[in-house]
């Protein structure tokens, strides 16, 4: 359903206000979805999806080729209409395993962000997982402890639960588009090829018979468009009532082998996007049937992209409520503090100081970009408990390849190279800088951690700064300078480093 955009809407309002979007860029579909929580209630609005076949797109060299991008460009630009009227605090749009895999994925970004007028997130393969269980404890509750399973283009996600908390959730390199494509790729089915796609499904899901055998879980439930499909074949055949069950996967195998080819294939509730996938997801649903004990697997109300939309709505209430605890990525840093046994006490100093200066050097600066901010400077000595030495890159690197809660793989990458700029020269951070947002968030960083490189207690306010275009000048009382010698020494190098390579020019004044 689509509503008619008011006229009359202010320029700084959002048009639809306490309406959320989520777009899931999956590697077989791209979907759209705009919803609405109202008391604790979800009401779709609208839904859009195309089938854009982006995982076949990738070539042998792991490169996203020109024709998947612009299929997914033209999506992207279609999305963008719906959109209008949407604010960046409205909408959030996440990409999944074929961009986790592209290595040219960062252009084909570029492009994207651009058609679409909306950041896009690259989700590692938990945070996928644990988003597809948000949507489907949602939409779907139950204190029963339940399998969730969601088998995309090119990845399967694995999920345990109870009520609304996943217990353990994995991600599996294997999926309906690649499995199809490399054991069914001229369109013929043979019991060859079905007996080597699913050895091949089998190698890759092994690490999880212990983890996700059926002695943890009450209940099977299947989310994506490769189970829905599944279930509707069946009902329509009358085979069963959707429920999708071993003998009745072992009959769709029958069909499609009595068929011989895609194009032969003819089964009611078939649909003409499903049927070039159809072999692959059959594979690793039998797969999972066989070796997993999933005696009956039901459909799912709740998929990836309500997770998303739910996850969105947290974020703006955490940031309405100007509180922690109600956005998961701050439960996620508190997590990484502790276990790489970060000195709590001394990251707070930093952000405390690191806030002050930011708030006064971009008043105007996003939540997000506020937020990335405090989260570097909670998180800038993980590295320590690998090594003193050069701790800002090893915090950096175990920042850019964690997993954690809430955090997009773009996100952590954004922080670990707000830690990587935390000290020693601007040179590694350099093609970052050019951000005028970057540039103040790591002078803001560098100065905190000097001001409380004693690791003493300090005042929020002790650097005074005043900005003036692109120059910082720290303004200190008379006397500064002689009772705080070591500190002195540190800011007339960090002077000199922004004066060497810098894109701001940091002054000092002693007020007199």
């Amino acid at each position: 359903m689509h509503i008619l955009t008011p006229r009359t809407a202010p320029a700084d309002l959002p048009r639809w206000p306490g309406q959320l979007a989520a777009i899931d860029m999956g590697s077989n579909s791209f979907r759209l979805e705009i919803g609405q929580l109202i008391d604790g209630r979800y009401r779709r609005i609208d839904y859009l999806k195309e089938t854009v076949r982006l995982g076949a797109g990738l070539d042998t060299n792991g490169l996203l080729t020109d024709e998947a991008g612009a299929r997914g460009l033209a999506c992207l630009a279609r999305f963008a209409q719906r959109l209008q009227g949407f604010t960046p605090a409205q909408v959030r749009a996440v990409a999944t395993q074929t961009l986790r895999e592209a290595r040219n994925r960062d252009e084909f970004l570029t492009r994207a962000q651009a058609v679409l007028g909306f950041p896009i997130e690259v989700i590692s393969g938990r945070e996928e997982a644990r988003l597809i269980y948000a949507g489907v404890a949602r939409l779907q509750p139950s204190m029963l402890p339940r399998l969730v399973v969601d088998i995309g283009g090119r990845s399967t996600e694995m999920i345990l639960g109870h009520g609304r908390k996943p217990v353990r959730a994995e991600s599996f390199q294997v999926g309906s588009v690649s499995l199809s494509l490399k054991y069914f790729g001229e369109g013929r089915f043979t019991e060859s090829a079905f007996r080597q796609a699913q050895i091949a499904a089998g190698a890759e899901l092994e690490e999880g018979l212990e983890p996700f055998a059926a002695t943890h879980w009450q209940e099977a439930l299947g989310s994506s468009g490769t189970v829905g499909a599944m279930s509707q074949l069946l009902a329509a055949s009358g085979i069963t009532d959707g429920r999708i069950t071993p003998d009745g996967l072992r009959w769709l195998m029958e069909q499609c082998l009595r068929a011989g080819k895609v194009e032969k294939l003819a089964l009611p509730g078939l649909k003409e996007e499903r049927r070039a996938v159809i072999a692959g997801g059959l594979s690793i649903l039998y797969t999972l049937a066989a070796n997993f004990g999933i005696a009956e697997l039901l459909p799912a109300r709740g998929a990836l992209r309500q997770g998303v939309l739910f996850d969105l709505d947290e974020r703006v209430h955490a940031i309405g409520l100007q509180q922690d605890g109600h956005d998961i990525r701050d439960a996620s840093v508190r997590e990484l503090q502790r276990r790489f046994m970060v000195d709590t006490q001394q990251a707070a100093r930093v952000t405390s100081v690191a806030q002050a200066l930011y708030a006064v050097a971009q008043p105007k600066a996003s939540a997000e970009t506020r937020r990335e901010l405090l989260w570097a400077c909670a998180l800038q000595e993980i590295g320590m408990m690998i090594s003193h030495h050069d701790h800002h890159r090893h915090s950096a690197y175990v920042l850019a390849h964690a997993d954690a809660a809430g955090f997009s793989q773009s996100q952590l990458r954004r922080v670990g190279e707000l830690v990587l700029g935390q000290r020693g020269g601007l040179r590694k951070v350099e093609t970052s800088l050019v951000r005028e947002d970057f540039a103040w968030q790591v002078l803001c960083l560098r100065l905190a951690t000097i001001k409380c490189h004693a690791r003493g207690e300090v005042s929020a306010t002790a650097m005074r700064l005043k900005r003036d275009g692109a120059s910082a000048e720290l303004q200190f009382e008379s006397g500064w300078a002689e009772a705080n010698p070591r500190t002195k020494h540190l800011l007339d190098e960090e002077v000199a480093m922004w004066a060497r390579s810098g894109p701001l020019k940091l002054l000092l004044q002693v007020q007199r």
